[in-house]
Parts: structure tokens; C-alpha cells; sequence
């Protein structure tokens, strides 16, 4: 059984290079794009994920580490500024001012987010709390930060995770004290929430000036 499941998996792993060949065609050769896909899929199973998913998720993570890559080879002046939130496990926190700046933001704002010590899985009380303001994160995953999501950054956001969180000189660094949702029911979770509105709001009116979104 565990030799078909292997089998599977490669299967899956070489369908995802190829798909990722031709979404970086002409900017990543195969030899990049594979040894990202790898390391990718090292980075995820060390996590309490179905194992079943990590070939999926993996390739969603090299997809995000690559754009990333590739904005900060060509230096792009002009293209959107990009927000990475980092905490501890990636699972609460991080995913909702990520799910928050994406809604708010309306494409004008790269957004990422990672983990010093990414869980197995989303926090459910945050997928619920941030699905009742119509927002969904429920296909987010944890994950950790690479060196490609730090060089993209603009902005940095750290929220708990203390020393652990990289820092880079060059980056502009804010942190945000909220309380972790890990641990505590919806009914708490919900002022969490509306906190990491404001602070949103506020930082994406500050990256990106008066003028209202798109």
C-alpha cells in the first residue's frame, strides 16, 4: 500500500512541475522551479498535515516563493507593495490580517504571510470568526517564511513571535500586540478579529496614500 501511495505522490509532484514550468515559462528554468517544488514539499510535511495534501499545497507554496523570487530579481518599481505577516504558527493571526488586507486591499497589495513555527492547520475559530464578516480563508494553510517571501517584503508585520521572526535590514518592521486566538472560543476570537481590521486599515491606508481602493 505505501508503494502505490508513493507512486501517487510522485505522480502528483511531477504534474505539479510541469504545471509550474509553464506558469514561470521564460522567467524560472526546470531545474529552479523542481529544487523550490522539493524543498516546498520538505518545508510542508514536516507539519501535521494529511499527507495526501501536501503534494497540492506544496505546489501552491512554490507557485507564492517564486512570484515572490521573481519581484525581487527585477526590482519592480512600479508593481504593487507587498505585506508579509508573520506570528508563530501561521494558524490565527497571521491568516486573518492576510485574509483582511486581500479583501480590503482589492489587488493593490501583495500579501503573505508565514510562520516561525507553522501548525498543521488553519485554526478553525478563525476561519469562522473571519467568515462572518464575509471573508474566506478556509483554503489558507500554514507555512513558513523563506528568504524569498522576506526579500519580497515591504512591510513586515509581526505579531508574537518575539526574537524567532527574521529580521532584515532594509525592511520596514511593525508589531502588533494581539492576543493569540489559539485556545480561546469564537466569542473571543471575534474582538481579535475587529482589532486586526483597524490595524489593517490603517496600514494599507498608509501604503497606499489617500486615494481609495480600486
Amino acid at each position: 500500500m505505501s508503494t502505490d501511495n508513493d507512486l501517487r505522490d510522485r505522480d502528483r509532484i511531477r504534474q505539479a512541475a510541469a504545471r509550474l514550468q509553464k506558469e514561470f515559462v521564460g522567467t524560472f528554468g526546470a531545474e529552479t522551479i523542481e529544487s523550490v517544488l522539493s524543498d516546498s514539499m520538505t518545508r510542508l510535511s514536516e507539519g501535521a498535515r494529511v499527507g495526501a495534501f501536501v503534494p497540492l499545497l506544496a505546489e501552491r507554496f512554490t507557485s507564492e516563493r517564486l512570484h515572490a523570487a521573481a519581484k525581487t530579481e527585477r526590482d519592480e518599481i512600479d508593481s504593487n507593495p507587498t505585506v508579509l505577516f508573520l506570528c508563530v504558527h501561521n494558524a490565527g493571526r497571521s491568516q486573518m490580517a492576510a485574509g483582511w488586507l486581500q479583501h480590503l486591499a482589492n489587488g493593490q497589495v501583495d500579501v503573505l504571510s508565514a510562520g516561525s513555527n507553522p501548525a498543521g492547520d488553519i485554526n478553525p475559530l478563525a476561519v469562522a470568526a473571519m467568515t462572518e464578516v464575509g471573508i474566506d480563508i478556509s483554503q489558507h494553510y500554514p507555512k513558513p517564511w523563506t528568504s524569498e517571501t522576506l526579500g519580497a517584503a515591504d512591510v513586515v508585520v509581526t505579531m508574537g513571535c518575539g526574537d524567532a521572526c527574521p529580521v532584515i535590514p532594509g525592511k520596514r518592521y511593525l508589531d502588533w500586540e494581539l492576543d493569540d486566538p489559539a485556545g480561546k472560543s469564537l466569542q473571543d476570537v471575534r474582538p481579535i478579529r475587529d482589532e486586526i481590521e483597524v490595524r489593517v486599515r490603517q496600514l494599507m491606508a498608509e501604503i497606499l496614500g489617500a486615494r481609495e481602493p480600486r
